[in-house]
């Protein structure tokens, strides 16, 4: 960590009653964590969109596993992935669901692409990737 600067901002009243109310429903204890916190999450996101970055993060589908030969599909593309995949989770939903939470790391652009190929297997009902920067201690 830098030495900390103070800055002052303007801002609309409205716009800053709204944010007052959202962080503290959050929990903050100040509006400085709030807004490095805000801070901190473009700079990750930004990253996410450069492609280059190491970055780990969790691809979540949801999938009938009576479709026939999906659970033989996402683990063979789990296989094919080994090095970006660490681990898995599964859990049984009903009779009829699963959920599956993969982490995975590696380049955002990596990452993204073997999501994008998880979550396009035909018979997985919905999914979603989250991804965060591997080095949270650079922000």
């Amino acid at each position: 960590m830098g030495d900390t600067t103070r800055f002052g901002i303007s801002i609309d009243s409205d716009l800053l009653e709204s944010f007052d109310r959202l962080i503290t429903g959050k929990g903050y204890q100040n509006r400085s964590e709030a807004i490095r916190d805000l801070i901190r999450a473009a700079l990750v996101e930004d990253k996410t969109v450069a492609g280059h970055e190491e970055m780990v993060g969790t691809v979540t589908m949801v999938y009938n596993h009576h479709v026939r030969d999906l659970a033989d599909k996402l683990t063979e593309h789990q296989h094919h992935h080994h090095h970006q995949i660490i681990s898995a989770l599964h859990v049984h939903l009903d009779a009829h669901n699963c959920l599956e939470v993969l982490v995975l790391r590696g380049s955002s652009a990596e990452i993204n692409r073997i999501a994008d190929e998880l979550l396009g297997v035909k018979g997985v009902k919905h999914g979603k990737l989250f991804l965060t920067s591997a080095n949270p201690e650079q922000h």
